[in-house]
């Protein structure tokens, strides 16, 4: 199990800028899309990127920004920006097992590219799913 903290409420264009120790909010940006899953990150995890790792909370049920819930590894979203991984972990609640299938690749490509059209200097490169036991090693490197 993983703890996910939420960032960003399915539903909509505004992502909270947390502090990633204290999970104190800090700011809200207005981003070009709605979020299509709750998303946010996964507790002591630090990523190549300097940041805790990013989690796409695939799920249905209404969870509420600030929120940390205990949620299974699914599989593992390949991206790249401007050459750099920054791979983002599927998760789901307990009990669930959503399909990894080509309509979820294809709607979580068309959010993150709609997402970095505002951002001309960020190349990014959104990849395949990977399954749970990929999503499972990729955060057992970046706990810490």
């Amino acid at each position: 199990m993983i703890e996910v903290f939420i960032e960003c409420e399915s539903g909509s264009n505004r992502k909270g800028v947390y502090d990633e120790k204290s999970h104190v909010r800090l700011s809200e940006m207005t981003v070009a899309a709605p979020y299509p899953y709750p998303y946010g990150f996964i507790l002591d995890t630090r990523g190549d990127d300097g940041e805790a790792v990013d989690c796409f909370l695939l799920t249905d049920i209404a969870v509420e920004a600030g929120s940390t819930l205990e949620a299974h590894p699914v599989g593992l979203l390949e991206q790249v920006e401007n050459g750099e991984v920054d791979h983002k972990i599927l998760a789901a609640l307990p009990g669930s097992e959503p399909a990894l299938d080509r309509a979820l690749n294809d709607l979580l490509r068309d959010f993150i590219t709609a997402i970095f059209r505002d951002f001309p200097r960020v190349q990014v490169e959104v990849g395949a799913i990977r399954d749970a036991d990929t999503a499972a090693d990729f955060i057992a490197r970046h706990r810490g």
